[in-house]
């Protein structure tokens, strides 16, 4: 469960800036003033499935007043719903909330018949309920839309969404094939790429990112890890600070030396100083060219 942040001092200055008593707040959200005290001390937590009151009567947004690291799995969107575990029987047909229970403690998934009231109750889509509850049985899904950050969701990001329908995706071994046809050499196996496909592998050589870039059409910077990426995009901000500054005038040889960044990040900081230099740049001398 990705717990969002809960500070006793956020709600108390929320609660002054809206011009409240304690006990409007706690009368607002079904508690004494004593508990809205305790909450503002830190003395006790609110109920996750209270939050969502609490921050609407502080006139403040979820998100912004208890903030989450992470992503939601299915018992956070109950939550954020201010739903009480006990009382999701009702909106899925049940006379129990066994089935809510079970998919919340990783013992069984719900039944497909159950999503879409479930979806509805929780104000959310139903990819985002059903990838909120693989989060639950303990996978790193990402939610709907946004690029996944392990190496294998990444790969299998692009099957689902490159091969949709009828389309047949390659299978490991094609795309060790692809791979080691790119590189012009073995870099790996049917089983290597089986243990990227399954995530017991997390990271693979450069070649291999390079290679299966080529074989789904996309930046071999997409398959990187996140750090690596972040240096990147850091050295090439780097230098384009370097370039304004007027004290680079040519960033291949710099960065080939000094950064190791990609090619095509490399073209990318070369169009903008030459474009800098077409403003007015001064020429420079560039220690390492």
């Amino acid at each position: 469960m990705s717990q969002r942040l809960v500070e006793g001092r956020r709600i108390k200055v929320a609660r002054i800036e809206a011009g409240l008593l304690q006990s409007q707040v706690g009368q607002g959200v079904g508690v004494s003033d004593s508990a809205e005290a305790n909450w503002e001390n830190d003395k006790k937590r609110p109920d996750a499935e209270v939050l969502p009151a609490l921050a609407k009567i502080l006139g403040k947004p979820l998100d912004v007043l208890f903030p989450r690291v992470g992503l939601p799995d299915l018992s956070d969107l109950r939550a954020d719903a201010g739903i009480y575990q006990k009382d999701t029987g009702r909106l899925i047909g049940t006379k129990s909330h066994a089935p809510v229970s079970r998919a919340e403690r990783a013992i069984r998934r719900l039944d497909p018949k159950y999503v879409p009231p479930l979806a509805e109750a929780y104000g959310v889509s139903v990819d985002t309920l059903l990838a909120a509850q693989e989060r639950s049985f303990g996978r790193d899904v990402p939610e709907p839309g946004q690029v996944p950050t392990a190496l294998a969701d990444k790969i299998a990001f692009l099957m689902e969404h490159l091969y949709p329908g009828d389309q047949v995706a390659p299978t490991a071994g094609e795309i060790a094939e692809g791979v080691n046809a790119y590189a012009g050499a073995v870099v790996i196996s049917e089983a290597e790429v089986k243990d990227l496909l399954s995530g017991v592998q997390a990271t693979a050589k450069p070649i291999v990112y390079h290679g299966l870039a080529d074989i789904f059409g996309v930046e071999p910077m997409y398959f990187e890890p996140q750090h690596a990426v972040a240096r990147h995009i850091y050295e090439g901000l780097r230098l384009l600070a370097l370039a304004r500054e007027g004290k680079v005038t040519r960033a291949v040889a710099h960065g080939a030396k000094r950064s190791g960044l990609p090619a095509d990040v490399l073209a990318f900081v070369n169009e903008v100083v030459v474009e800098l230099q077409d403003r007015g740049l001064p020429a420079a001398d560039d220690e390492g060219q």
